[in-house]
């Protein structure tokens, strides 16, 4: 059976509701495997940054942004393209140097820890949503941009505010990513 040229592939969306609950099952599996926080911490990060390699293909065909120009430009895309495609929110985004190359978003309410109230008891170091760091750095990764993505702030951990720091390091070297002819 042919596809019509003329139709739009349809996306399915998952419930949000659905996400955040495995999201917490995978997380409560992940501190019963692993003792340590950090352990915990790099495999979310690792998790994340797989899915930011793919992710990233999708949100470049889907929501049709054209080349960035400024680290500033490339986090403002983040915050108000990206996160609300995929999760439904706008981090507010503020530059924290004067070489303009680290970067915070600011999320008033974040998805993932909507069912979470507390991190576990002796859990103090778990970084909960370190999978959206990994996401970011992947998919910066992608499109040749290294850049450090860790967590500032946690409501979590009993700040006023969950906050993602970016720090962009170099431009990778694109010749190095180019395809032979």
């Amino acid at each position: 059976m042919s596809r019509s040229a003329r139709r739009k592939p349809e996306y399915h969306k998952i419930n949000r509701d659905l996400f955040v609950l495995t999201y917490g099952a995978l997380v409560a599996q992940l501190c019963k495997d692993y003792e340590k926080d950090e352990d915990v911490n790099k495999y979310l990060d690792k998790m994340g940054y797989g899915i930011g390699t793919r992710l990233v293909e999708d949100f470049l065909a889907r929501s049709c942004v054209g080349r960035c120009h400024s680290y500033s430009e490339i986090t403002d895309i983040i915050a108000q393209v990206a996160f609300k495609m995929y999760l439904g929110i706008t981090p507010s985004v503020s530059c924290n140097n004067s070489s303009r190359n680290e970067f915070s978003l600011i999320l008033d309410k974040n998805p993932l820890v909507e069912f979470v109230e507390e991190l576990p008891a002796g859990r103090s170091s778990l970084c909960y949503c370190n999978l959206l760091c990994g996401i970011i750095r992947g998919a910066l990764e992608m499109v040749h941009l290294a850049a450090d993505v860790t967590f500032l702030q946690d409501r979590l951990k009993g700040d006023s505010v969950t906050e993602i720091g970016i720090t962009f390091l170099k431009k990778l070297d694109e010749k190095k990513y180019r395809r032979k002819k």
